[in-house]
């Protein structure tokens, strides 16, 4: 009897005693000593169809069973790390573009890829995978400004195929590194091809050129930065491209970018391109045609949330196989392996970049020089330039003059310092000039100027900005579930960045307290704009009210005696529950007259500054508002806004 149980039981847990023996050696995908290729190979063969997919959109899905993080593959560097805090801000694409400098070009680039390593060590040794936050950059945007209208051109280098591709090359291997196994990041030159605006129409727009076009003027940088930058990844726009969707063209992706060039890398979509195959392109009929068409032509990773699940649908009507889905998985983890991702970090030369390296001195000097390179003098009627020594006094006027937003551009970083047009020539002229200024009118309409309320107008407890608290639910009860001292320096102050606990569709609110020191006294009118329930307090005096919850914006102003240099208490409260959310709260002096002012002011002055022109809250991607001048991102026409030409 005890012979034969010893039998049964030696038998029946024999499984058990193979599998711990197997799972005591390493599994090939973690042993170091093999090829990136034999590796990835090993870990998709262990995947189910369904983890294979969860890794094949930009927020991809941890797979705990075989140790793999999640992983948020959108991040944005167009001049700077973007999105995810303070950075080293570099001028705006265009204008680096400007400098005509490559060299200068490959520095920002080597520069921005430490900092992104930076954040990223620092980021994932905290468990923190979130968007903006990894290794893998949607940038540069190499498609060609041909219409000055186009919002988005700002973010290219031009009109010119040859310097738009020069520069993009060097940003590439900036980017990317030159270390002979891993990537430092991954590049991602955008938007395959032919994408340049109108941002109106750019998910239903068909572009039709002729092959001399195609490959003397919108094909030339793209073929350049993956022949001669090996850039690992690119990214497929969001229209079409003589009739066939650019995410789903096998003239694009498999003839051109793979076969042509030899592209080896993997393909991602602009976010949402693949949803318009079918629902506005209306190529295929379902979200599972249109996955496999995507897939069946080369894009690997989908920005948005069709292929998750329509992939597996797809499948199960036998519109893919699985092993054609594995060819995209492979590559998307091969991109992860060559950064490093999955190797002890004594092993990664860039896992050893600390933190502190992000937004160095050294760093800031380099944005400097590229800004002093970019600049370009268009006209110099009568050598007014350079002004007289002997000037005694210098009117600033105009209404990007001490604008921070003016500085950006957009995609952009948050800078840890910044100086105006007006603070700089304020210091230039210290001790040798008085220099005054008037804004004289807004950007683009008549009315009240509104002032943002800057970080160093505000304080909280000893330190530059506000203390900001959000609360689950709509009525600010309770504990916070997060909160930090916020900078200001921003006309929206609901910054568009990821709020740990702040989920998708949540309802919420939040409140900002702390002391208002107000640079002039006056009768101050404030103005709160928002489409959720908003209220202001000044010294605990409820000023503006619109509590209510509204998916369209509103308007309220109230005036109030406030003194320069005198420290008032101000709360600010917000809650959201349907919408986008937005919020600013801005100021001014009570009924005065800018334009009359800045009149008077430029004849009492030696010398006339205007600084004018626009920011990116009015030219950009696909923008919600619409201005004369401006419609949907686009500027309608290239003249300054009218109230400006009147000033």
């Amino acid at each position: 009897m005890k012979s034969f149980l010893f039998v049964f039981i030696t038998v029946l847990f024999y499984p058990l005693f193979t599998n711990a023996q197997e799972n005591n050696q390493k599994p090939d995908y973690l042993n170091t000593d093999l090829s990136f290729e034999t590796r990835v190979n090993d870990l998709v063969s262990r995947m189910t169809l369904e983890e294979k997919v969860s890794q094949m959109i930009d927020a991809a899905k941890p797979v705990e069973r075989l140790g793999i993080p999640e992983y948020n593959w959108w991040n944005e560097c167009l001049h700077g790390v973007a999105r995810a805090g303070t950075a080293t801000v570099f001028p705006q694409a265009i204008a680096l573009a400007a400098t005509f400098n490559t060299g200068l070009m490959f520095e920002i680039a080597d520069v921005i890829s430490t900092e992104a390593r930076a954040k990223y060590n620092d980021s994932s040794a905290k468990g923190d995978f979130g968007r903006y936050k990894g290794l893998t950059f949607w940038t540069p945007n190499i498609n060609i400004f041909r219409d000055p209208r186009w919002g988005r051109g700002q973010e290219t280098y031009g009109e010119d195929p040859y310097l738009t591709a020069q520069m993009g090359v060097s940003f590439v291997k900036g980017l990317q590194g030159n270390d002979p196994k891993y990537l430092k990041l991954v590049a991602t030159p955008k938007h395959y091809a032919v994408h340049s605006g109108p941002e109106s129409s750019r998910h239903t727009f068909d572009a039709i050129t002729g092959n001399r076009d195609l490959y003397t003027t919108y094909l030339p940088a793209f073929k350049a930065c993956v022949e001669e930058g090996n850039a690992w990844s690119v990214m497929c726009a969001y229209n079409r491209y003589m009739g066939k969707a650019c995410c789903g063209s096998d003239d694009l992706l498999k003839e051109i970018l793979r076969k042509d060039w030899g592209f080896k890398g993997y393909i991602v979509s602009d976010c949402g391109a693949i949803a318009d195959i079918y629902q506005n392109h209306k190529i295929e009929k379902t979200a599972p045609e249109a996955a496999a068409l995507a897939l069946k032509s080369g894009t690997d990773l989908n920005c948005g949330r069709v292929y998750d699940p329509a992939l597996l649908e797809a499948v199960k009507q036998g519109l893919i196989t699985e092993a054609e889905l594995d060819v995209s998985v492979k590559r998307l983890f091969l991109a992860r392996f060559k950064l490093g991702m999955f190797d002890p970090p004594q092993m990664v030369p860039f896992s050893k970049i600390p933190v502190s390296e992000n937004d160095s001195e050294e760093h800031r000097k380099l944005a400097l020089k590229a800004a002093q390179e970019s600049i370009v003098l268009l006209k110099n009627s009568g050598n007014i330039l350079p002004l007289k020594k002997d000037l005694k006094k210098i009117a600033v006027i105009g209404p990007t003059a001490d604008s921070y937003d003016m500085l950006l551009g957009n995609y952009n970083g948050t800078p840890s310092r910044y100086t105006t047009p007006l603070k700089g020539i304020s210091m230039k002229m210290e001790g040798k000039a008085e220099v005054v200024f008037e804004q004289g009118c807004n950007l683009v309409e008549e009315g009240p100027i509104l002032n943002p309320i800057k970080t160093e107008m505000v304080s909280f407890e000893g330190k530059s900005g506000l203390k900001m608290e959000y609360f689950k639910e709509t009525e600010l009860r309770g504990e916070p579930f997060y909160s930090e001292i916020s900078e200001m320096g921003d006309e929206s102050w609901i910054q568009f960045r990821r709020i740990p606990g702040l989920e998708r569709g949540m309802k919420y609110s939040i409140r900002w307290t702390g002391k208002l020191t107000m640079p002039v006294s006056g009768d101050i009118q404030f103005t709160v704009t928002g489409n959720g329930g908003y209220r202001l307090f000044i010294d605990n005096k409820l000023i503006i009210e619109d509590w209510t919850d509204h998916q369209d914006a509103t308007t309220k102003s109230n005036h109030i005696q406030l003194e320069k240099g005198k420290s008032y208490d101000l709360k600010a409260e917000f809650f959201q529950a349907t919408g986008f959310p937005r919020l600013s709260i801005q100021w001014d002096i009570y009924n005065a007259d800018h334009f009359k002012n800045a009149v008077e002011l430029a004849k009492k002055s030696d010398a006339v500054i205007f600084v004018g022109g626009i920011t990116a809250r009015l030219e950009g991607e696909e923008m919600r508002v619409d201005y004369d001048g401006f419609s949907g991102g686009d500027r309608t026409k290239i003249n300054l806004p009218k109230v400006q030409e009147d000033l």
